[in-house]
């Protein structure tokens, strides 16, 4: 299971009708808009100046979103994404999932020189480990281990870390 917190709906709605007494409406409002303007910039430096400043991410050194990346507008300050990574093209990171009977919000993390293929949504409560590789397409809802290379929907470890140095060694 993910490691996520569970809140209960309350009343006789889905959690989602009680969006704003979960997160207030004008941080969502924010957000969205420092978003927006990160997901169509060129220019990286930017985009990772917008996400530590305005959005509170954790983004390390010489990390690279692509165009597109859509990171969770409700509790993005649940992401952090280690040194030398790449995320590719209209990846999603989300932190929350509102359900019907309860939501739930999980940190993501993503550690240093990991590679997350185009197309890509990542769940809350995840988290993949250094030097990891996510194909595209990829649905991530349970752990990457370090090293690894997995894809799929849902995702599943194609390649363990000791899989791919065998691999490699075979090759040289």
């Amino acid at each position: 299971m993910r490691r996520t917190e569970r809140y209960p709906a309350q009343g006789d709605a889905n959690s989602l009708w009680h969006i704003y007494k979960t997160v207030p409406f004008f941080k969502v409002a924010k957000n969205f808009v420092v978003i927006q303007l990160s997901r169509y910039t060129p220019f990286i430096p930017v985009k990772n100046f917008l996400f530590r400043t305005f959005l509170g991410m954790e983004v390390g050194k010489k990390t690279s979103f692509a165009l597109m990346v859509m990171p969770d507008v409700m509790f993005p300050e649940r992401i952090k994404v280690g040194d030398n990574s790449v995320i590719g093209f209209n990846t999603t990171i989300l932190a929350h999932e509102y359900l019907i009977d309860e939501y739930r919000i999980g940190d993501v993390i993503i550690g240093k020189n990991v590679l997350i293929g185009a197309n890509t949504t990542i769940l809350p409560g995840v988290e993949i480990g250094d030097r990891a590789i996510v194909s595209a397409a990829s649905l991530v809802n349970r752990d990457i281990p370090p090293g690894s290379f997995a894809g799929g929907n849902p995702v599943k470890i194609i390649f363990t870390a000791e899989q791919m140095r065998e691999r490699q060694q075979k090759l040289t």
